[in-house]
């Protein structure tokens, strides 16, 4: 049975995001909180709160913002990740969370020394453990390396500290491709690799990462780097990898990438023989200006789709979360029927089946599932003063 993977929502983290960064550098807690909010709403099962910016006040910022997300319990039903690169910042955060957290992150750099201490004082909170395959020799790039790594760390967490395997997750480290430096284009293939390792040799350990830093090399064109975070995704996840640091509801159906662009970004990700005497990551250069959008140009949409049958309708709909139309479809489809519940049987499970196997085969994530839940919802809402009519 295939895992499910779980998404961490990168967003409350002022490293990665301006507005966030912007938010809580202004001491606008309020709106910083939307943000968070908004993760869960988008799918995310675990929030990554990062503060380390030189404007802040690291501990105190932490602090703050995780003592107001206690009191927000939309918010604080799920996880909470502790991320920094500053240990007072993680400790402050440690001392202010509801439930089991999880550190992000410790590692060997520092040496085996510091690493013990740290992780006896994880222990100690209860919280889970993001290690990075980061030793003294500095970050692991090779598929050997990032095995050496996490096996070393993981026999003194076990056999040494008395840490439950179970709360501790691996990562690896995953490295920007197609970045035009020979050396980069296995890097990819190497976290695949290493995973299948670690979740083969290293029981009840997790494999996570931050799938946004395999794209780093598109920064600008979104669309390109979503297809990238798709694909590899869809590939690091058949291997083994548990969770991933990724921004909830921004990704594309694995199918519904432009077979051209999915084709070239698997070239890319699995550094596959090249097809001609142009390299992989020149072809997808070359090909990514294509589907890069113009800053303030409209949107087209795309509205093929409501040419088909109305159950096709319902199903693409559904798969793609879209409830613009939901409406009108779930009625054309009660008038045709005898029954509205024949609606709910029919068209409605056949779509939500359609979704469920795209779910198992790895090519839609669980922010997509929420999307398609919420059509769904809406269309059984729809009728159901239909059947209670039809009771009475």
């Amino acid at each position: 049975m295939r895992p499910v993977f779980i998404n961490v929502g990168e967003r409350t983290n002022v490293t990665g995001s301006a507005k966030f960064r912007k938010l809580v550098v202004e001491g606008n807690y309020n709106a910083a909180l939307d943000v968070a909010r908004q993760q869960v709403e988008a799918g995310a099962q675990i929030i990554d709160v990062n503060m380390d910016e030189g404007l802040l006040d690291g501990p105190k910022a932490m602090r703050t913002f995780l003592n107001l997300i206690a009191a927000e319990p939309d918010i604080a039903r799920v996880p909470l990740m502790i991320d920094s690169s500053k240990w007072e910042v993680i400790e402050e955060g440690l001392k202010c969370v509801q439930g089991k957290p999880i550190v992000n992150s410790i590692s060997m750099k520092e040496g085996e020394e510091a690493f013990r201490h740290h992780a006896v004082q994880c222990l100690r909170y209860g919280a889970a453990v993001v290690v990075m395959a980061f030793d003294e020799q500095g970050q692991a790039d090779t598929a050997a390396r990032k095995i050496e790594i996490c096996t070393r760390a993981y026999n003194i967490l076990v056999n040494e500290v008395g840490f439950p395997p179970e709360d501790i997750i691996f990562d690896p480290n995953i490295f920007a491709v197609a970045t035009g430096i020979e050396e980069h284009d296995n890097y990819a293939v190497d976290f695949i690799e290493a995973v299948k390792v670690i979740k083969a040799t290293l029981p009840y350990a997790r494999v996570s990462g931050g799938v946004s830093n395999v794209s780093f090399s598109f920064r600008g064109n979104e669309p390109v780097r979503r297809a990238i975070h798709s694909v590899f995704l869809y590939h690091a996840i058949n291997a083994g990898m548990d969770m991933g640091i990724v921004n909830a509801g921004d990704l594309p159906v694995y199918d519904d990438i432009d077979a051209e662009l999915r084709e070239a970004v698997e070239d890319v990700i699995l550094n596959r023989r090249q097809r001609t005497n142009v390299s992989n990551t020149e072809r997808l250069v070359d090909l990514a200006p294509r589907y890069k959008g113009e800053k303030g140009a409209a949107k087209v949409v795309d509205l093929k789709w409501r040419e088909q049958p109305v159950a096709g309708r319902i199903a693409h709909a559904l798969v793609h979360g879209i409830t613009e139309y939901i409406v009108e479809d779930t009625e054309e489809a009660r008038v045709s029927v005898e029954r509205p519940l024949h609606v709910i049987e029919g068209p409605l499970m056949d779509g939500m089946n359609v979704v469920g196997d795209l779910f198992g085969a790895g090519k839609m994530f669980l922010p997509q599932v929420v999307k398609s839940a919420r059509v769904m919802k809406q269309a059984v809402a729809y009728l159901e003063p239909y059947m209670e009519a039809e009771k009475a």
